[in-house]
C-alpha cells in the first residue's frame, strides 16, 4: 500500500472525528455519558403517540430457551391490543399478540405470545433472513427517536433471525404495485439471541438484544421509538402495535415511544474477526488438474465501538468469495446495467448509512480491496459515513496495483422528519481520477405527502488528456402522496450523457425521465372475497438529456392502467396494460449494415438505418400465493407486442417468471425457479431470441446453525442470425474496423450449467465454516446432459471466528 495515501486516509477520518466533536479522551467505549454533542433535532410528539415506559431490572441472570416462566416476566411491560395495517388498516387483529418487555443494563429483553385460533402456525428452521415464508414478529427500534429509520429484529415462532434496517419509502412504486409505506434492507447482520417454540395457544418467543450489538444515543438518559409487527401467513395479514394508518406519508412517524430508558451500558465494544480462506481450482480442458495453491488466505475485520453511536471498521485482505452462484438476472432493456447487490460483511455493516437518493456509493467497485477503514454512525442530529479502501487491481498481493476509493456521506436532521444530506466520492486509478458531489434532502407535510431530492456534479479526468476535466450534472425528485382513498407519486431524473459515477451505480446516464401515477383504493370488509382493491394509470416519459433540454418531446412513452389486489387467505397480485412508444435509439446499432439483395443477390452493404418509432401494446401480472401448507410461490406473466432490441424490430413476446417453496418439514427447503423469455417476429413467428433459466435449490437444516444445500442451475440462451426485420428484411452485418470487414451475424446457443453444494455452519454471524464445490459446465445441445464439457470447477473452505471482547 501507498504509505502517504494510507496516512492521508487515516488523517481524513481522524479529521472528520474531530469536526463533529470526538477526540481521543471523549471516545470513552463504556460510558455513555453526554458528550455535549448529542442534540439531535427531535420529531415532536402529538396526543396519539403511545407511550409505553418499560422496567429496568438488574441482577438476572436468564437463560434464552423460549419458556417465559421467570419471575421477571411478570415485571414486564405489556405491550397488546394490536390492530391491523395490510392489506386494510384499522381493524382489531384478529390473531392477538402479547410482547412483554424490560431492559437490564446491558441489553433489552422481549417476550412474545403469538396466539393462532384460525389457522396452522407456519415455521420452518429457516436460515437467517429467509423467514418471510413462515409467520414471524418483527421488532422495531427507532434508538434515535428521530423517525428517519430503525433497527428491525424479527423472529420466526422457532427463533430464527431476520434483521436489518427499516426505513419510509422515498416516494411512490411504478407499475401496478401499489407503493409500500417502508422498506427494510436486511443487508445488515446484528448479534442477538433468540428462541421460540410452538404451544397450544399458538407460538412462544424470546429476544435479547445486547447493546453492544446497536447503536443508540449517547446519552444518560433517552427515548426511543418503538413498534411491533406481527405477519399471519395463513390470512396474510399485518399487524401492528401502534394505531398504524397507510394514509401516512410515514410509517415511522406513527411509532410509540419508549421513554426514559436510563443508563445502557455497553462495555467496551471491540470485535476481531479473523478468517482463513483456502481454494482448489481446476481449469477447464482435458487433463488439467487441482491447483491446491491458496494465496493470501489470511485476512481480518474489525470493529470498534468508539461510542454507543459511532463505530469504527477496518479491514486487511478480507475474503469476498461467493458460496453459490448469483442467480442468473435476466435484462429487459439492454440501455441498463444490471445491478448485483451487496453481500460482503464488512461493506454490510453501517452500509444503510451511505444511502442517499440516487445510488452515489456503490461500495462493490471496490473489488478486490486490500484494506478499507471506515467510520459510521450519528453524533447529535448528524449521520455520518465515511469510507477509504485501497483496491488491488490485480488477484494477488504479490502482483499489487493499487486503486483509490473514498466516499463520505452525510446527513443532518432538521425539523419534523426533514432532512438535508450531502455526497463526495473521489476513485482514483493512476492517472486517472472521478469525483462526485450531491445534495439531497427529504421533506415531509401535511401528513400525507413526501418529497425527497438531490442534486450533483461529477468531474472526471485523464491526467495528460487534451479533454482536460469533464464536468457533468444530474437531479432527481420524487414526490409521494398517501391517502387512504386517493393517492399517487410524481417523480422526475435526469443523468448527463457525461455524469460519470465510478464509486456508484447509476443503470443508465444520458437520459431524462417523468413519472406520474395516481390511484384510487378500495377496502373490503375483514374476510371478504377482495379484501383490498387499488386502481390507477401512470405516464412515463424517458428523453435523450440533450433532446430533453432543447425542449423536445420524449424518445419513449409509455402509458399504464395499472391494478393492485388482495384476496381472502394472503392471496395478492398485480396487473397492467401497457401501451407504449419506443423511439430508436441509433447509438445501439453503431457498427449495423444492411447486406442488400435483389431478386435474391447481394447488391450493396448500406447502413442500418432503423424504423423510426415502435409501438408496443401488452399485459403484465403477477400473483403470489399465501404459505398453502407446505407450498407457497409467486408467478409472473408479460405477453403482447414489445420491441425486438435484437433487429429493433415488432416483436410477440412471452415471459414468465415462476418461483415455488416447498416445505415438507421444518428442516426442508426446496426453491424451484424458472425464467423464460422469448421474443418471435411479428413479421413470421420465427424466434429471433429465446433464454430459460431454471434453478433448483434444496436445503436441509440439520440445526438451526447447520445447513447443507445443494443448488443447480441451467442457463439456455439462443440468438437467431439477425435481419432488417422491420424494413427489408436482408441480413445484418456487422463491421470490423480493424480489418475493415462486414461480417455477418450467425445463430448464438449457449447451454451452460452449474452446479454448487456447500456445508455451512453460522451460531452466530462473524463465526462461521464454509465447505464447498461449485462446477461449471456447458453443452452443445440443450437440456441433453450428454457430451458436459467442463469449464471451471473447484474447491473452496472458510473459516471465522467473532471474538468478542
Amino acid at each position: 500500500m501507498n504509505p502517504l495515501f494510507r496516512l492521508k486516509s487515516i488523517a481524513v477520518l481522524w479529521l472528520l472525528a474531530i469536526a463533529l466533536g470526538i477526540t481521543p479522551m471523549d471516545a470513552r467505549a463504556f460510558t455513555n455519558v453526554n458528550d455535549g454533542h448529542d442534540d439531535p433535532v427531535k420529531p415532536k410528539q402529538t396526543d396519539k403517540t403511545p407511550i409505553r415506559e418499560i422496567p429496568r431490572i438488574e441482577g438476572v441472570d436468564l437463560v434464552v430457551d423460549g419458556v417465559l416462566d421467570e419471575a421477571v416476566w411478570s415485571q414486564a411491560t405489556v405491550f397488546a391490543g394490536f390492530s391491523d395495517y395490510l392489506p386494510v388498516d384499522g381493524r382489531f387483529a384478529q390473531d392477538s399478540t402479547v410482547v412483554l418487555a424490560w431492559y437490564s443494563p446491558t441489553a433489552i429483553h422481549f417476550g412474545i405470545k403469538a396466539f393462532e385460533t384460525h389457522g396452522q402456525v407456519r415455521a420452518t428452521l429457516a436460515d437467517r433472513d429467509k423467514i418471510s415464508g413462515d409467520d414471524n414478529v418483527q421488532i422495531v427500534l427507532d434508538t434515535y427517536n428521530d423517525r428517519r429509520q430503525a433497527f428491525l429484529i424479527a423472529v420466526n415462532p422457532f427463533g430464527q433471525q431476520a434483521d436489518g434496517m427499516l426505513r419510509d419509502s422515498d416516494g411512490g412504486g411504478r407499475g401496478g404495485a401499489s407503493s409500500a409505506a417502508y422498506s427494510v434492507d436486511l443487508s445488515p447482520d446484528f448479534l442477538f439471541h433468540s428462541k421460540g417454540r410452538l404451544t397450544d395457544f399458538g407460538y412462544e418467543i424470546e429476544v435479547v438484544i445486547p447493546f453492544k450489538s446497536i447503536r443508540f444515543q449517547n446519552t444518560l438518559t433517552q427515548d426511543w421509538g418503538f413498534n411491533i409487527i406481527r405477519q399471519v401467513q395463513h390470512s396474510g395479514y399485518s399487524s401492528t402495535w401502534t394505531a398504524t394508518k397507510q394514509n401516512n406519508a410515514s410509517f415511522m412517524a406513527q411509532n410509540g415511544i419508549l421513554p426514559d430508558l436510563t443508563d445502557l451500558r455497553r462495555g467496551l465494544v471491540l470485535d476481531i474477526n479473523p478468517e482463513v480462506t483456502g481454494t482448489m481450482n481446476r481449469p477447464g480442458g482435458k487433463g488439467a488438474e487441482f491447483d491446491p495453491e491458496a494465496r493470501d488466505p489470511f485476512g481480518v475485520n474489525v470493529r470498534w465501538g468508539i461510542t454507543s453511536n459511532l463505530t469504527l471498521n477496518g479491514t486487511f485482505n478480507p475474503d469476498f468469495s461467493q458460496v453459490e452462484a448469483d442467480v442468473a438476472q435476466i435484462s429487459y432493456d439492454p440501455r441498463q446495467a444490471v445491478f448485483v447487490p451487496e453481500k460482503r460483511p464488512f461493506f454490510l455493516d453501517g452500509i444503510e448509512l451511505f444511502q442517499s437518493p440516487a445510488n452515489l456509493i456503490y461500495t462493490r467497485r471496490v473489488a478486490n480491496p486490500l484494506s478499507a477503514i471506515k467510520l459510521t454512525g450519528k453524533v447529535g442530529g448528524t449521520n455520518i459515513a465515511a469510507l477509504s479502501a485501497v483496491d488491488n487491481l490485480e488477484l494477488h498481493i504479490s502482483d499489487f496495483e493499487p486503486g483509490y476509493l473514498n466516499a463520505v456521506r452525510v446527513r443532518r436532521d432538521l425539523s419534523g422528519q426533514n432532512t438535508i444530506g450531502l455526497v463526495l466520492t473521489d476513485k482514483t486509478n493512476g492517472d486517472h481520477w472521478n469525483r462526485v458531489g450531491a445534495i439531497d434532502g427529504r421533506m415531509t407535510f401535511g401528513g400525507i405527502y413526501s418529497m425527497t431530492y438531490q442534486a450533483g456534479m461529477s468531474f472526471t479526468e485523464d491526467v495528460g488528456s487534451a479533454r482536460g476535466v469533464v464536468s457533468a450534472p444530474m437531479w432527481q425528485i420524487s414526490t409521494r402522496a398517501s391517502g387512504r382513498k386517493y393517492g399517487g407519486s410524481f417523480s422526475g431524473y435526469g443523468y448527463h450523457g457525461n455524469f460519470n459515477s465510478e464509486a456508484g451505480f447509476i443503470n443508465r446516464t444520458g437520459i431524462s425521465n417523468w413519472h406520474f401515477q395516481p390511484y384510487r383504493r378500495w377496502s373490503g370488509e375483514q374476510g371478504a372475497v377482495v379484501e383490498m382493491l387499488q386502481l390507477g394509470f401512470s405516464l412515463d416519459g424517458t428523453w435523450d438529456y440533450d433532446r430533453f433540454t432543447a425542449g423536445n418531446g420524449p424518445n419513449d412513452r409509455k402509458l399504464h392502467f395499472n391494478s393492485a389486489y388482495s384476496f381472502k387467505g394472503g392471496w395478492s397480485g398485480t396487473t397492467s396494460i401497457f401501451y407504449e412508444s419506443f423511439k430508436y435509439p441509433e447509438y445501439l446499432y453503431d457498427g449495423f449494415h444492411v447486406q442488400n439483395h435483389e431478386n435474391g443477390v447481394p447488391v450493396d452493404t448500406t447502413a442500418y438505418v432503423g424504423t423510426d418509432r415502435l409501438t408496443n401494446l401488452g399485459f403484465w401480472s403477477n400473483l403470489t400465493t399465501p404459505r398453502l401448507n407446505n407450498f407457497s410461490g409467486n408467478v409472473m406473466i408479460v405477453g403482447g407486442r414489445d420491441d425486438n432490441f435484437d433487429e429493433w424490430s415488432p416483436a410477440n413476446i412471452f415471459f414468465v417468471t415462476l418461483g415455488l417453496n416447498y416445505n415438507p418439514t421444518d428442516q426442508v427447503r426446496v426453491n424451484l425457479s424458472y425464467t423464460h423469455q422469448q421474443y418471435d417476429r411479428a413479421s413470421d413467428g420465427s424466434t429471433v431470441s429465446l433464454r430459460r433459466v431454471p434453478r433448483l435449490k434444496a436445503e436441509y437444516q440439520v440445526t438451526p446453525s447447520l445447513f447443507v444445500r445443494v443448488v443447480g442451475q441451467y442457463d439456455s440462451s439462443f440468438r437467431d442470425q439477425l435481419r432488417d426485420d422491420s424494413r427489408t428484411g436482408d441480413p445484418i452485418l456487422v463491421y470490423n474496423p480493424s480489418t475493415g470487414e462486414y461480417r455477418p451475424t450467425s445463430q448464438v446457443r449457449r447451454n451452460q450449467f452449474r452446479f454448487d453444494w456447500l456445508v455451512s455452519y453460522r451460531p452466530t454471524p462473524g463465526t462461521v465454516m464454509f465447505v464447498g464445490y461449485g462446477n461449471s459446465s456447458r453443452e452443445p445441445q440443450t437440456y441433453r446432459f450428454k457430451n458436459l464439457e467442463r469449464l471451471s470447477d473447484g474447491f473452496f473452505l472458510k473459516l471465522s471466528y467473532l471474538f468478542r471482547v
